[in-house]
């Protein structure tokens, strides 16, 4: 999805802060000396199950319809790690949501419209960027706002709006990219009136809903193609003032990798609208509840699709 796993799982202090911040310039100066990978093609993912399963599709799709070699470079990190590996040449191409390219990366205004904020990105990334979008894969992994499915109920909330006066008596927690992106917390809770009991949690986005359905925390920000969202009978809160953009699903790709590898764009053609919502949180929860191996679960969705024997 839009937002990225850490490595702690509760508050992070300034001595964590400082490490981060170590890591991300090791991890800058690394890819300042990327090698020439022009005989394969390196496909990246952040850290988090949504992110690997997309990359391990797109890994697949691509080993099935061209004579590319492929290289894996998974759990990259977050979204500006993944933005640097792919600008430095280290990684060809990576799953990403055009919310997220829209605010986090370009810095610009949030957009309603699916196909606006599409065209937006992709023009952006190609003039400015060196990259292009593949087409939309189909669904939309907007933030969700979720709750325990029993307080819904008990106070018979469905909005985000009607959520707001019961706030000052929740604890929330966040992945640490929602606390610190445009698209994230400030505004969110600037939009809705927000204020809650404490500081919200800075925690690993594995840790969200099991914490909430273990009453450690009360309101969290997760992925709406979350494959536990139902298991763990949590509820989310609809985005009635519309303050989340749409995070529709799409391939990163360098320039210079479609121009060396021109058989990639076919691949992700073929891609197109080809996982719906719901589809997608079949996926996760296959690799979150089932524990099954990703490269298992690509191939099979992707033969379901006829686009591998």
């Amino acid at each position: 999805m839009k937002q990225d796993q850490q490595v702690n799982g509760c508050g992070i202090s300034k001595g964590q802060r400082w490490n981060a911040g170590c890591v991300i310039l090791l991890s800058l100066l690394l890819c300042s000396c990327a090698p020439s990978h022009s005989n394969r093609i390196v496909i990246g993912s952040k850290n988090f199950t949504e992110s690997l399963m997309l990359g391990e599709l797109l890994a697949q799709q691509i080993e099935a319809h061209t004579n590319a070699k492929v290289e894996r470079r998974f759990y990259l990190a977050g979204t500006y790690i993944c933005q640097q590996a792919i600008l430095s040449g280290r990684i060809d191409l990576y799953p990403e949501y055009t919310g997220t390219a829209l605010t986090a990366i370009l810095k610009q205004k949030v957009g309603s419209d699916r196909a606006e904020v599409y065209q937006r990105v992709r023009s952006e990334y190609e003039t400015r960027l060196g990259l292009t979008l593949g087409p939309p894969l189909g669904f939309n992994n907007t933030f969700a706002m979720e709750i325990r499915g029993t307080d819904a109920r008990r106070l018979g909330l469905k909005t985000l709006s009607q959520a707001a006066a019961f706030a000052p008596q929740w604890r929330a927690g966040f992945g640490y990219e929602f606390m610190e992106r445009p698209d994230g917390y400030a505004g969110l809770a600037a939009a809705y009136g927000l204020r809650f009991a404490a500081a919200p949690r800075i925690m690993d986005l594995g840790l969200l809903a099991p914490a909430l359905k273990d009453h450690q925390i009360d309101i969290a920000a997760g992925n709406a193609t979350d494959g536990l969202i139902p298991v763990l009978d949590l509820f989310v809160l609809e985005d009635d003032r519309h303050y989340f953009p749409p995070y529709e699903a799409v391939a990163v790709i360098r320039q210079q990798a479609l121009q060396e590898h021109p058989e990639i764009a076919q691949a992700m053609a073929e891609l197109r609208d080809k996982i719906s919502d719901q589809e997608m949180r079949q996926l996760n929860y296959a690799l979150d509840g089932q524990h099954r191996d990703a490269k298992d679960v690509a191939h099979d969705f992707l033969r379901s699709k006829g686009l591998v024997h």
